[in-house]
């Protein structure tokens, strides 16, 4: 199955303080960078987690799995590309990280996503009303 069309995409510098001793991005910031990437996919939707979370809808992070391919480095320009899907009560985010100099795959991330309201789980459906038309 072909993946589909990316719903999202974030430009990202890497900057000094997140690479180690290598001189490579730290693998930690990658999660970052994909975070980051959420909070303004969801901004781009019209509600952003503290409008949720007036609502009394809490969006946690279930699971996380990160594939690392390519090393991003100091002042590169990095592209995280996502798309959503929704698996039973969970939206799962893949979220992929490109070098834009040369158009590279540096990570790969899987990330699962549950919602709660009021302190208790749920199906997700009250996400529905701002993710649906971006489900595929």
């Amino acid at each position: 199955m072909a993946a589909p069309e990316y719903i999202h995409e974030t430009e990202l510098k890497v900057r000094d303080y997140e690479c180690d001793m290598q001189g490579i991005v730290n693998n930690a910031n990658y999660q970052h960078y994909m975070e980051h990437a959420r909070h303004e996919f969801l901004l781009s939707t019209g509600i952003g987690f503290t409008d949720l979370r007036a609502r009394g809808i809490e969006c946690v992070v279930r699971r996380v799995e990160i594939e690392y391919r390519v090393s991003l480095r100091s002042k590169d320009v990095a592209v995280c590309r996502l798309y959503l899907r929704r698996e039973g009560p969970k939206f799962v985010f893949y979220q992929d990280i490109y070098r834009k100099a040369d158009g590279k795959l540096c990570a790969r991330g899987r990330i699962e996503s549950v919602a709660t309201v009021d302190g208790r789980a749920t199906r997700g459906d009250e996400l529905t009303e701002f993710f649906g038309k971006y489900l595929s």
